[in-house]
């Protein structure tokens, strides 16, 4: 099975630009270097899979 490349990884740009937290229903932030998005109002950060957002707070990394 061939491996993903960076490029494949990244979410669609419009797609981001219409995401918001789905729990303080504010705006996020692609950290490219980690491949997720980030509520800074949240204090949480969602994974992207396969350049799907996975946007459900049991999966979300909780920021320091």
């Amino acid at each position: 099975m061939p491996r993903s490349t960076p490029a494949d990884q990244r979410p669609d740009p419009k797609l981001l630009e219409l995401l918001v937290c789905p729990l303080t229903k504010t705006t996020l932030t692609y950290d490219a270097e980690r491949n997720e998005l980030v509520s800074a109002a949240a204090r949480l950060a969602f994974p992207i899979r396969g350049g799907i957002p996975i946007m459900l707070a049991s999966e979300a990394r909780t920021l320091d």
